[in-house]
């Protein structure tokens, strides 16, 4: 009787999630492969077949019903346990792998921390390990063997030995999945999270939307006093969070894209994806933000290139405008008839064929102007 092979593929099943009956079946064949492979005709060794006891943990090779068991046969099972078989249980492995989560790509799973290493550390998800490379891992975050995080599944690779599962901490998806497993209007699409710009481990900006009537987007990703965001804040290590309202007018949006920051005026060039921002001088460092990164993420949320000058440089400029910006006789430029909230002049050209530029407000102006 061998209990002792027949606890050692139990525990396979257990450590791999592979069936029993799948564990023994790769044995009995790694065993035939093994023994007869190289000494005999394929249509030879198809005539044998090896097969395990369930009961007692014997093997027998029979042929034609006929107990053909070689008597070195336990030499040959020591070695296909260190070699074919492993490999052949490592392929099945990462078969179910593909099978489970070759379409869950993009979700947020849970994991235990298993091995922390500086290039690499390993994720236990239960029935499978995961890679967490250096390269998607948060530069300030700090992993602790049996620590419990959650995870972005990122991709499956295949190299030589098969498919092995990559997560990420640092990808805009897992800000996304954590929002909508603490905010139950984004999970039942009430609210849509629009636009993600993410520093990992810095800041990020959460741009937010809702069709539905009498539901404020930034409040419901906010909670009850902050839970929810704080909740998202701890799992992200204390990263700070801007949470803005989309606004499908390009100027209102990236005016909050720029929050806290307070902005003044926003011209836009729609051929050019590209915005001039005029903000109050006392305003200016915090529009910028420290290194540049309130106007970066800005600039990643919108997909708008933002060009941010002070309210005394414009004003110089928008002076410069009124005395020198005419256009020669006969042209067919005209500088926009909109006066902004200052009081002065909008310093955009005209569209062709009106009096005002293309800023929706400005245009708003445009129709009242024509149909006075």
């Amino acid at each position: 009787m061998n209990t002792a092979l027949l606890s050692a593929l139990r525990e396979i099943e257990v450590d791999k999630g592979i069936p029993f009956e799948t564990v023994v079946g790769v044995l009995e064949d790694s065993l035939l492969t093994a023994y007869y492979g190289r000494e005999e005709e394929p249509e030879e060794k198809e005539e044998r077949r090896v097969v395990l006891d369930r009961e007692t943990g014997d093997i027998r090779v029979l042929k034609d019903g006929d107990d053909v068991t070689p008597a070195d046969l336990t030499r040959v099972l020591a070695g296909v346990m260190r070699q074919n078989f492993l490999q052949r249980l490592n392929e099945v492995h990462n078969e179910q792998l593909m099978e489970e989560y070759g379409g869950r790509m993009g979700d947020i799973v849970t994991g235990i921390v298993q091995q922390a290493h500086r290039r690499m550390t390993l994720v236990d998800l239960g029935r499978v390990e995961a890679i967490l490379p250096a390269s998607e891992q948060v530069p300030n975050e700090r992993y602790e063997n049996g620590q419990r995080i959650k995870v972005f599944l990122s991709e499956i690779r295949e190299p030589g030995r098969g498919p092995s599962l990559v997560v990420s901490r640092r990808h805009e998806g897992l800000l996304r999945g954590l929002f909508e497993l603490e905010v139950p209007e984004i999970y039942d699409r009430l609210v849509e999270i629009r636009a993600v710009a993410r520093e990992a481990g810095l800041r990020s900006k959460v741009a937010v939307w809702s069709n539905e009537p009498g539901i404020d987007p930034v409040g419901a990703c906010v909670g009850p006093r902050g839970s929810r965001v704080r909740a998202v804040v701890s799992e992200l290590r204390n990263e700070k969070i801007d949470i803005i309202q989309w606004d499908p007018d390009p100027a209102r949006f990236i005016a909050k894209a720029l929050s806290p920051a307070r902005v003044r005026e926003v011209y836009l060039d729609d051929d050019e994806q590209q915005a001039e921002v005029i903000v109050p001088d006392d305003q200016l460092s915090l529009a910028i933000g420290r290194e540049g990164q309130n106007a970066r993420l800005a600039v990643k949320l919108t997909e708008w290139k933002i060009d941010i000058k002070p309210e005394s440089q414009a004003t110089e400029f928008e002076d410069d405008v009124e005395e020198d910006w005419e256009p020669d006789e006969g042209s067919a430029m005209h500088r926009c008839r909109a006066v902004l909230a200052n009081g002065r002049r909008c310093a955009n050209t005209a569209l062709p064929g009106s009096l005002f530029c293309g800023i929706p407000s400005h245009q708003a102006q445009a129709a009242e102007f024509e149909g006075s």
